[in-house]
């Protein structure tokens, strides 16, 4: 009677070779989405702190709410009289400068002036007579919609 001896590990004494230290080809996308969601989280949460800008103190209107595609330029004027370009602030002299360099669509940019509510009128008319001299047509006034009691 002829016995077969095989080796330990081995399956009926056949070897297979090279299959045990071959390189794994698949992806593994576990880790990936894990991270992808992670960073929705991240975003989500930090988007809205992203938009603050100057704080000031709007006055309210009846006035309906304009549709707008694109981000508009915003003057602000706070209630101290400082006057903000988006959110940096500047002179009231380099308004118009300031402007005409970041003004995509040249004298058609559509500017939104916001003034404190209690800021000083002829401030916030300075600021709007500079721009309007300067050529720029498309003025808005920023206001907050009153709230029905």
């Amino acid at each position: 009677m002829a016995m077969s001896v095989s080796q330990p590990g081995s399956r009926g004494g056949h070897r297979r070779r090279g299959r045990r230290n071959q390189l794994m080809s698949e992806i593994n996308v576990t880790p990936f989405v894990d991270v992808m969601l992670v960073l929705l989280i991240i975003f989500m949460v930090a988007a809205p702190l992203l938009t603050v800008g100057v704080p000031i103190d709007l006055p309210e209107t009846q006035a309906k709410a304009l549709n707008s595609e694109t981000q508009p330029i915003t003057v602000s004027v706070n209630q101290e009289g400082q006057i903000f370009l988006q959110e940096t602030e500047i002179p009231l002299d380099e308004v118009v400068p300031k402007l005409q360099a970041i003004a995509q669509t040249g004298y058609d940019e559509r500017i939104y002036v916001r003034g404190d509510r209690s800021a000083d009128y002829g401030t916030v008319m300075q600021v709007m007579a500079r721009i309007s001299s300067a050529g720029y047509r498309n003025l808005g006034l920023v206001t907050l919609q009153e709230q029905d009691q």
